[in-house]
């Protein structure tokens, strides 16, 4: 064999391999090309089913919202369509293969994670909404319908939970390199699941708690309490006027009413129930003993039972369970149900009939400044009384109701608890509880304000909230930063004695409130200032809670700035949340949060 041949030879297989390889080269890149269109073709289908999805999930909300449940069924169909085709196209091999890729493999994993967790709530959360009709929540000629109620409690009672477990699984997803598009879908997403939970959990409460509550198992006796906001009190305001309810098949009636600082609840030689050493240190004996005191705490089933054994020594009744609510709830329910003529009171005021603009200013106003007290009394009574037959008699939207009532509970203003035990644990993670917890997910402060003027002044306040989460320490723990500011618009003249009853803050016009201040779960209240001057902080616990008192006294026309500082417990989140006593003005908060501390 010659050289030149084998040169050639060798030539020749060489050209084979670079053949080859280029054909390798040739298959991979069109394979690569292929899987890159499929991809942006599955890409556009999911996105174009996702935001059909969005559209038609609005469109039913709304629906079920107003009572439209055969048009809703139509546009669950349609969702449900969008939601498995979403599924499908971001769950074929080539999907879930992309969503293992350095870099954009998280973005394709997660899209996939939003396409299962909407496709569930379409399959396994929404049709049970649909199942309990909102006109259902509504009274008809004076009755509630129990039969419908108790239908569907079981398909609301399964459903929560398959909410509940979306929501863990959309929570677990990171968000840390995700394409923006993305990373604003699944908050998006997450928002949503937050307030599906709070409706699907108020869905099934409802269902399950309304029928036994409004008498379906036998008559039952409770206390509707009104809080009135003049005269500041941890919950809202001190409890006046009482009405005892009596509910049986579905109806209610009221029995008895009175008032809470009258000769009806006298005050009371020794504490009604045994108060625990730490209640007695922050509020004294007051709680147990003089009924308009018994909310000093914040925590309301604390209060109710309280109030409950008060009632029960002087009316000789055990009642079921204590309602709370205040003037500027009856103002959102007049927004629902139209203005309300009162009448078998004595006495003259400005506003004899109720309406949704003028309520508040006429029970927590008006009626101090023309009617002595006996005549007050009378008139809260028929107020009362009105409002709630009219809710019983006449038709009302639901959805007007249902928004009015969600609202009340938002603000905490529709408070409730229940003396059988486990209709109190239904209730007891709810707003409507009104339980301060004893541990928490969320680092929560408390502003809670208690009168200290003996007078009706709390009607001319404002307030203000700030709540900063700062930065971790070195032990684990983080430091908040709260700013509390309180204003009055009382007049420097010309109210009368009803409102500037007992005066103990030296000056009439003046306004004393006690602040207390309400750490975290397991956390602490450092220190505070006062208008930029360092206070004295009375200091106790209540509930696994570090508590700072602080006297804030508010001139007319004057503006108060109290600024504290407080610890979270170890390895809090960066999160922060406020609980605060409501009062008749809303609160203006803002609530600046951080970055989770690295471990």
């Amino acid at each position: 064999m010659t050289a030149t041949s084998g040169k050639r030879r060798r030539r020749s297989r060489g050209r084979r391999r670079l053949r080859r390889v280029l054909l390798a080269a040739l298959v991979c890149a069109c394979l690569v090309s292929l899987s890159g269109g499929w991809l942006v073709l599955r890409g556009w289908q999911t996105r174009e089913h996702l935001v059909g999805a969005m559209r038609l999930a609005r469109s039913l909300s709304e629906q079920v919202r107003s009572g439209d449940l055969v048009q809703a069924r139509r546009t669950l169909a349609a969702l449900q369509q969008q939601t498995a085709g979403a599924r499908s196209s971001s769950g074929d091999p080539a999907w879930r293969g992309a969503g293992h890729l350095p870099y954009a493999g998280r973005n394709f994993a997660t899209v996939q994670a939003i396409s299962i967790a909407v496709d569930d709530l379409a399959r396994l959360a929404f049709p049970a909404l649909l199942s309990l009709d909102p006109a259902a929540l509504v009274p008809k000629a004076g009755r509630l319908d129990l039969a419908a109620l108790r239908s569907t409690a079981p398909t609301l009672a399964a459903a929560e939970p398959e909410v509940r477990k979306v929501d863990r699984r959309v929570d677990a997803l990171p968000t840390a390199g995700l394409h923006p598009q993305v990373r604003d879908a699944l908050r998006q997403l997450r928002d949503e699941l937050d307030n599906l939970t709070t409706v699907t959990t108020a869905a099934r409460i409802a269902a399950a708690l309304l029928p036994p509550i409004l008498g379906a198992n036998g008559a039952r006796t409770y206390l509707l309490v009104s809080q009135n906001l003049a005269e500041l009190r941890a919950t809202g305001g001190i409890w006046g006027a009482y009405a005892a309810i009596r509910t049986e098949g579905g109806q209610a009636r009221i029995v008895a009413q009175g008032g809470t600082a009258s000769e009806d609840l006298p005050m009371f030689p020794q504490p009604v129930l045994q108060l625990s050493p730490e209640m007695r240190a922050l509020y004294g004996d007051l709680p147990g003993i003089y009924a308009p005191d018994v909310n000093l705490t914040p925590h309301f089933p604390t209060a109710a039972k309280l109030y409950r054994e008060m009632y029960r020594r002087r009316s000789g009744t055990s009642v079921d369970g204590v309602l709370a609510t205040d003037p500027v709830v009856l103002s959102y329910l007049l927004q629902a149900i139209g203005p309300v003529q009162v009448t078998g009171q004595t006495g003259v005021v400005s506003q004899p009939t109720l309406a949704a603009t003028t309520a508040v200013r006429t029970l927590l106003s008006d009626t101090y400044r023309t009617l002595d007290l006996k005549a007050q009394d009378r008139y809260f009574a028929a107020s009362a009384r009105a409002v709630f037959e009219a809710i019983l008699q006449r038709p009302i939207d639901p959805r007007a109701l249902m928004t009015v009532l969600d609202r009340a509970v938002e603000e905490r203003r529709l408070l409730f608890w229940s003396a059988h035990e486990q209709e109190q644990e239904m209730i007891a993670g709810t707003r409507l509880a009104g339980v301060l917890p004893e541990r928490e997910q969320v680092p929560t402060v408390g502003v809670f304000l208690n009168d200290g003027s003996g007078a009706k002044l709390g009607y001319y306040l404002t307030h203000e909230a700030e709540l900063t989460v700062g930065d971790c320490r070195r032990d684990g723990r983080r430091e908040l930063r709260l700013r509390v500011t309180l204003s009055s618009s009382a007049p420097r003249s010309g109210l009368s004695s009803s409102v500037l009853g007992l005066g103990l803050s030296g000056e009439p016009y003046t306004a004393r409130t006690l602040v207390y201040l309400f750490s975290p779960a397991r956390g602490s209240v450092v220190s505070a200032r006062l208008d930029g001057t360092a206070v004295a902080v009375g200091s106790g616990t209540e509930r696994g809670r570090h508590v700072g008192i602080v006297n804030v006294e508010t001139p007319p026309g004057r503006t108060r700035v109290l600024e504290a500082t407080l610890l979270t417990p170890v390895d809090a989140p960066g999160t922060a949340d406020l609980w605060l006593t409501p009062g008749v003005s809303p609160w203006t908060t803002h609530i600046s949060s951080a970055p989770d501390c690295k471990k």
